[in-house]
């Protein structure tokens, strides 16, 4: 086996490429190639900032891959979280070969396949750990790591200039639910025997010691569910299925029915139990619809919208408009996830909401109902240790995480070169060592359901659509206090051409959005935030199914 220390001479160049994942939180996706053949590592989405309007989500650049076009002969999945997996039917067609990933990753990637209408029959590969696959010059080996979520792999990818190691996201959990523990032996061994570049996850880099294990929680969780008079409403991450375990575990343990409330969570949790990485007792799991023939006391609801999504789970819980779950005095709601920089006021909204209905709200902090999936200082420390490479190079993280990542290998490893890298960079391996040789562009394209926006900022993304089907400025008058409409709502129409059923529609589009208002809850109408959501949706209703139009829908609301 060639090593890090005695690459052969005349060993083809090998080419590593961020594509995104470097200076943010999401997006993860890289390049790696050599001569005619290339591997695509990840295919992620991020979720947007508030201010991109009628933006569902934000994937990198595509148009990035087409400088391998053809030469892509494999994507290959390190886990199933959305952050490396959702744009995966986007990158589809720039894929020349299949894709590999663990039983678990491929359970949560089908159904995304499927609702593109992508023919992936034949073309998803799955591997185990310690599996090794060829392609091209590389050899593939997946290592399992623990994390949030079952089957996570990090991947040992063996080149004709040595090894590279591609951490994915990982933390060191010696005490995982599921059993299988973090093959640092594996990682010991090719440390060994020498690596040439280790791809580190920096998520929390800048925390110190370790992060600790899924188990931690369950004390904290204990506590509520002794004293909990009423329903418990956790509201967390709908692939955090170690998470789901715990509580399903609890439940059984206090006697609670457990629902699972929101599409994601319903369709994750069946993924998992068919799988076999959930275990729930017989007779322990209810329907949604059915939690109303129970006692509030005799519940768990496990749901989405834990980031305050607008349209999720508990944020219409929170203003009593959805069809099964209502919070009463005496429930309890417990937010079991981090808050994603951005989320924090509609987080606040949310739990304003829930505390006018009489909820008792549990965060991290006030008890211990969260621990992250991402390893802490200490152990990103312990994976340099162990594996000793070459080279390294901080990913995934925003800078001030990569740069803390780079600080600890210069400790850990001062014989190390650490390279920092952005997006698009070219990083070029051969004889001479590793430096960075030319960019290719990389952006964003910005997905609004099935249209996508320009690549690049918000106003790029707004120029296209505004040229596709136009502007519509929606100007609503609420009193502040009562929710009330001041008076019947105004719709502007630019940069659209007419016809007479558009004039028809333009002519009963403010009767037509005040009645659809008029219909909405009280406290929804009173939340800026909330209302802005509802109008953008029904005036987007109104003109794809009455002109076949998808305007840039701009609410405004004035606040009387």
């Amino acid at each position: 086996m060639m090593t890090a220390q005695s690459t052969a001479v005349g060993a083809p160049a090998v080419e590593v490429i961020p594509v995104g994942g470097l200076g943010e939180f999401g997006m993860n996706m890289m390049l790696v190639a050599c001569g005619d053949t290339a591997l695509l590592v990840d295919a992620g989405v991020m979720f947007p900032e508030p201010e991109l309007f009628g933006v569902d989500l934000v994937i990198p650049d595509v148009g990035a891959l087409d400088t391998y076009k053809g030469r892509i002969a494999a994507l290959i999945l390190t886990h199933g979280h959305e952050d490396h997996i959702g744009a995966v039917p986007h990158v589809w067609p720039h894929i020349n070969g299949p894709v590999y990933g663990t039983a678990f990753t491929l359970a949560m990637v089908t159904p995304k396949l499927d609702e593109h209408g992508v023919d992936h029959d034949g073309r998803l590969i799955t591997v185990t750990p310690r599996q090794r696959i060829e392609i091209g010059p590389f050899t593939v080996e997946f290592i399992h790591v623990t994390h949030s979520i079952p089957d996570a792999t990090a991947l040992a990818i063996h080149t004709p200039q040595g090894v590279i190691i591609h951490t994915g996201d990982f933390k060191i959990d010696q005490t995982p639910l599921d059993g299988e523990r973090f093959d640092l032996h594996r990682l010991a061994e090719l440390g060994s025997q020498g690596v040439l570049a280790l791809f580190g996850d920096s998520t929390n880099a800048d925390a110190p010691g370790f992060t600790g294990s899924d188990r931690d929680v369950i004390p904290g969780f204990e506590e509520i569910f002794s004293s909990a008079p009423g329903k418990i409403i956790v509201a967390s991450f709908s692939t955090s299925i170690y998470r789901m375990q715990v509580l399903v575990d609890i439940a059984d343990q206090f006697e609670r029915k457990v629902a699972f409330v929101g599409r994601g969570m319903i369709r994750n949790s069946e993924i998992a139990a068919r799988l076999g990485v959930l275990t729930i007792p017989p007779g322990l799991q209810i329907a949604d619809s059915d939690i109303r023939d129970y006692d509030p006391q005799d519940i768990l609801c496990l749901c989405t919208g834990s980031q305050g999504e607008p349209m999720a789970a508990l944020p219409r819980i929170a203003i009593d408009d959805h069809r099964h779950v209502k919070v009463e005095d005496d429930d309890v709601v417990v937010f079991s996830a981090r808050s994603i920089p951005g989320n924090e006021k509609a987080i606040a909204r949310v739990m304003n909401h829930l505390a006018k209905r009489g909820a008792d709200i549990i965060i991290d902090g006030m008890k211990h109902v969260h621990v992250s999936g991402h390893g802490s200082a200490e152990e990103l420390k312990l994976v340099l240790s162990l594996v000793q490479p070459r080279f390294f190079v901080p990913i995934h993280g925003e800078y001030r995480q990569l740069a803390q990542h780079a600080r600890l290998a210069r400790a850990v490893c001062p014989s190390a070169t650490v390279r920092m890298l952005e997006d698009g960079d070219v990083l070029r391996f051969d004889a001479e060592g590793a430096k960075v040789v030319d960019r290719v562009k990389t952006g964003r394209i910005l997905v609004d359901g099935t249209r996508m926006g320009e690549v690049g900022d918000e106003i790029l993304r707004d120029r296209r659509h505004l040229a596709g089907d136009g502007l519509v400025v929606a100007v609503v008058a609420i009193n502040g206090k009562t929710g009330e409409l001041e008076r019947t709502p105004e719709v502007i129409v630019r940069g659209m051409a007419t016809d007479p059923r558009q004039d028809e529609l333009l002519r009963e589009a403010p009767g037509l959005l005040e009645r659809a208002l008029g219909e909405v809850p009280r406290e929804e109408r009173t939340d800026p935030g909330l209302v802005k959501e509802r109008i953008r949706l029904e005036v987007q209703r109104m003109f794809r199914k009455r002109a076949n139009r998808r305007p840039l829908v701009l609410p405004v609301v004035l606040e009387m």
